[in-house]
């Protein structure tokens, strides 16, 4: 289950916003630079965006990811 407030993602600076958030629940503080550093080049990488469904489909499915690690990563500690 993502964190609260997925569902109230809209835009790409809220995502990217959440996506960091996300990031303080990681376990170690290399796994969280990791991450972070990932999110800002797959934000940077889509900056030039513009179709509103490609956008929504890009949200859905980084969040999706985000719950991924984030289960695999709390269900080991």
């Amino acid at each position: 289950m993502p964190l609260a407030g997925a569902e109230l993602i809209q835009t790409p600076v809220q995502l990217y916003r959440y996506l960091l958030r996300c990031t303080r629940l990681l376990p170690s503080s290399a796994m969280q630079q990791h991450y972070r550093h990932a999110i800002r080049q797959g934000y940077n990488s889509h900056t030039d965006e513009d179709d509103p469904e490609r956008i929504q489909m890009i949200i859905h499915r980084a969040i999706a990811d985000a719950d991924w690690v984030l289960h695999k990563y709390l269900k080991k500690s």
